[in-house]
């Protein structure tokens, strides 16, 4: 295993000597800073013994730093040309395996399935993931939770704030549900746009999402439960009995919907921007018997 190396620096010229041409299609700010680097790997609390995901590794700069601390790292990258300059640049790190690939459509447990791992050993995910499907993936890596015992990634400090918001906040949301339902989300690192070359156009932040052994809340039916959060907030500002009874995923008659909420003891005119996670899993099961 190679020792700490210092990153090289990573400049508008250096991308221009390796052919790399930045593609804003494809999200692609990379990471420089490194006291961030060095506070991404601190907060993921690695070891010798982990086996890591990185997601749009881009440069490699953070998987240098991840290679260094853990048995295995699997960095999934899109951009081909991206791949060539990995190959290259991490060659003198053995435990480093670029696969090129779309994340949404890797399946994650097959790549759990290596000689590096045993059969109690769960995986973490350490990623700067591109904005603009920042949402798909944390979907597509809930999908496999079960694999999986944290996910540490930087994303768009609105996109964070939602991820921990609670009730009766303006961030609170169908994601502040999801994520909260399956993990112990939290803020770990603000990140300045100065970290990235090039600049992006908002702020970002570190999210640790603990993942957790069992859901928060106990539900009856996981896909009814999500259908009534969706329809919660599809429209926002409607009261709980309009948004259940107009949505088709529940096919609820307003009598019905109002027979339910009083059963949940939920007023009918309180909108789902204000329900907790206990209260939408009461609901839900309600609406299951």
């Amino acid at each position: 295993m190679p020792k700490e190396m210092a990153l090289p620096k990573i400049t508008k010229e250096f991308l221009r000597e390796h052919g790399i041409r930045i593609k804003k299609g494809l999200g692609q700010n990379f990471l420089i800073d490194e006291k961030i680097l060095n506070r991404i790997v601190e907060v993921a609390h690695l070891n010798k013994e982990d086996m890591v995901i990185e997601i749009g590794p881009g440069i490699g700069t953070l998987t240098k730093r991840l290679a260094e601390k853990v048995k295995k790292v699997l960095a999934i990258e899109f951009d081909e040309h991206l791949v060539r300059l990995l190959k290259e640049t991490l060659r003198s790190y053995p435990n480093v395996e670029i696969i090129q690939g779309d994340i949404l459509k890797t399946d994650l447990r097959k790549l759990a399935i290596t000689d590096y791992r045993s059969p109690i050993t769960k995986l973490k995910v350490v990623a700067n993931l591109p904005y603009y499907i920042t949402t798909p993936i944390i979907i597509h890596l809930l999908k496999a939770r079960e694999i999986l015992s944290n996910i540490v990634v930087m994303v768009q400090r609105e996109v964070g704030r939602r991820m921990v918001a609670k009730p009766r906040t303006k961030d609170y949301g169908a994601l502040s549900l999801l994520v909260q339902y399956y993990t112990k989300p939290q803020i770990v690192v603000k990140v300045p746009r100065s970290a990235f070359l090039p600049s992006p156009e908002v702020d970002s932040c570190v999210v640790n999402l603990e993942v957790l052994k069992k859901p928060a809340v106990e539900v009856k039916d996981e896909e009814l439960f999500f259908k009534v959060v969706r329809a919660a907030f599809e429209q926002r500002r409607k009261a709980l009995k309009n948004a259940l009874s107009r949505t088709r995923d529940l096919r609820l008659s307003k009598k019905k919907v109002l027979e339910i909420l009083e059963k949940a003891d939920i007023g009918p005119l309180r909108r789902g921007e204000t329900l907790s996670l206990e209260e939408f899993a009461r609901l839900s099961n309600l609406i299951a018997k």
